[in-house]
This record gives structure tokens, sequence and C-alpha cells, in this order.
């Protein structure tokens, strides 16, 4: 996913900022604990789409 989309794309449910994961499959937001996944290059922003953060990724550095 391009960086400038990153600029752009925010948390659906608390408008927050969202960090790409490592391998850049998935969109983070820390506020939420949720994960939206990335298919095909596009984020898939829907809240049932998203997976809930381990405690271990809750707990990692940015």
């Amino acid at each position: 996913m391009e960086s400038r989309l990153l600029n752009i794309l925010v948390c659906p449910l608390c408008k927050g900022r969202l960090y790409p994961d490592a391998r850049h499959t998935e969109l983070v937001c820390r506020a939420d604990q949720l994960a939206f996944p990335v298919r095909d290059g596009i984020a898939v922003m829907l809240e049932s789409e998203a997976r809930t953060l381990t405690e271990a990724e809750i707990s990692a550095p940015v």
C-alpha cells in the first residue's frame, strides 16, 4: 500500500491513525486494538472484517 494513502486513511471507528504491520498485510489501529486486512493492495476498512490484536501485538512498539 502506498505511503501517501496511509496519510489519508484513518480508523473507521475512532478516526485515529493506522499503522501498517511488518508484512504490509494489515493496517493496525492501536487505540481500538484492531487490525484491518489489506487484500490485493486495497484496505478493507470494515469492522466486521477486522481482527482483534493479541496481547503481544498490543504491547509491541510501533
